[in-house]
């Protein structure tokens, strides 16, 4: 049974609750709650103006009502007496239908019909920079090829120990944490869970690194490509579907290719088939395409994809097996949405069972250098703007997420867009002014 806020604060020591909900462009939102009223708020909600974050409403449109999910429960362990928690997006005692974590909640259920319990991991990764942002916080992180790079990562030791210690604290079982392959650039790993629960942390871990950072006097971000000729951050997803009781992995055969079973090649198949509208979930800024379609970086390659391929233990491609009962989706980018992205890795994987899809062939050469011997494998959407397309065409996916979600989704994203396109840049002064 869910927990009962007030009682749970009381015993934990918690004087006020930050009531969250993600907006369509991945922002977090919240009202900070005296516990003396989380009662009330737990039926009835906290109140919002819809049109004031990123959502298709209008200032006309009744109060959005956040209500808790006491599962989601979170004490700051930074800040013990204030605890987040996730909440529904409501109007008039409805879902909203386009609010992100309603969208991933109905495709569980969805999942469920057909007897699947997906589990995933997520490895975010993420540059910790100056206070200013403008470039990265260590002056002294400077090497070629800085992956793994044991001085740097000590020197922000303060920073990473302490998002971890939190994390071993909150239960999450963290297992490692590096320096990664550009200069001020780190990942995190934790273990994986079902899927609600790994957007629900995915989504405070983002809250978590940058109050963190802050604290110790930076700035964190998951910006897909903040440094032209930098690696971009990747927010990879690890993928294993379940039976429902959570015991058996549906997707492991040790009989067959990779260990992939029947059912885990059909989820893997409706993701190469619906792979180039993916891009517009999982890859939902301008800056997402400066990472998968980036030249070559300092380090020497980019570990993005832009062609949909899949493989074995290969980090070239799109998708990897890199053992028996899961693979890796390494599309995604740090600007995704922690629920839309689950929700259209589910949308795709789901479409893909029912329909027996089948993934192509399997490819094992190293993509970065022999790609172009690839004949008649898709590229992934060169920009924003051809994801949005890609997206709009698919009407199967559109469907699966929801149409009022797709509508909404689509018509602010090309907004974005078109303020993109309306933004005067220093590139086009430089190399268009004396023409």
């Amino acid at each position: 049974m869910a927990k009962d806020l007030a009682k749970w604060a009381k015993e934990h020591g918690v004087k006020y609750f930050m009531i969250s909900y993600t907006d369509l462009f991945g922002g977090q939102r919240a009202k900070l709650v005296p516990t003396q009223a989380i009662g009330d708020m737990s039926v009835e909600g906290a109140g919002f103006a819809g049109f004031a974050t990123w959502l298709d409403l209008t200032p006309a449109h009744p109060d959005l009502m956040a209500v808790p999910d006491p599962d989601s429960a979170i004490q700051l362990p930074w800040k013990k007496e204030v605890a987040w928690v996730a909440a529904r997006a409501t109007m008039e005692e409805k879902l909203v239908d386009q609010a992100p974590r309603n969208v991933l909640e109905r495709l569980i259920a969805e999942a469920a019909k057909d007897g699947l319990r997906v589990r995933t991991g997520v490895e975010p990764e993420f540059f910790i920079l100056n206070a200013e942002g403008s470039g990265v916080s260590d002056i002294y992180d400077t090497a070629e090829k800085p992956c793994y790079d044991q001085q740097a990562v000590m020197r922000r030791y303060d920073v990473i120990s302490e998002i971890c210690d939190y994390m071993l604290e909150m239960g999450w079982e963290p297992y490692q944490n590096d320096h990664e392959d550009a200069t001020g650039q780190f990942e995190m790993n934790w273990k994986y869970d079902d899927v609600l629960q790994t957007a629900d942390k995915h989504s405070f871990f983002k809250f978590m690194v940058k109050s963190v950072a802050e604290k110790h006097g930076f700035r964190a971000t998951f910006m897909p490509k903040p440094f032209k000729g930098l690696t971009g951050s990747g927010c990879h997803a690890h993928i294993s579907v379940w039976s429902l009781d959570g015991k058996t992995n549906a997707f492991a055969d040790k009989k067959a290719e990779l260990g992939l079973s029947d059912r885990g090649r059909h989820f893997l198949g409706g993701i190469m088939k619906h792979a180039s509208a993916l891009a517009a979930i999982t890859n939902p800024t301008v800056n997402s395409y400066k990472r998968i379609n980036a030249p070559r970086t300092t380090s020497g390659a980019t570990w993005a994809p832009n062609t949909v391929t899949w493989t074995g233990n290969n980090r070239t491609h799109m998708v990897r097996v890199p053992g028996p009962g899961r693979f890796e989706l390494r599309l995604p980018d740090g600007a995704a949405n922690p629920y839309l992205m689950q929700a259209v890795i589910l949308a795709a994987g789901l479409d893909g069972v029912r329909t027996k899809a089948d993934p192509g062939k399997r490819h094992d050469i190293d993509m970065y250098q022999f790609g172009h011997t690839v004949k008649n494998a898709p590229k992934l959407p060169l920009n924003l703007l051809d994801a949005l397309r890609e997206y709009d065409k698919d009407k199967l996916l559109k469907a699966m997420m929801g149409e009022e979600f797709s509508a909404a989704y689509l018509k602010l994203k090309h907004q974005e867009w078109n303020s993109y396109c309306s933004h005067f840049s220093r590139w086009e002064t430089e190399n268009t002014l004396d023409i």
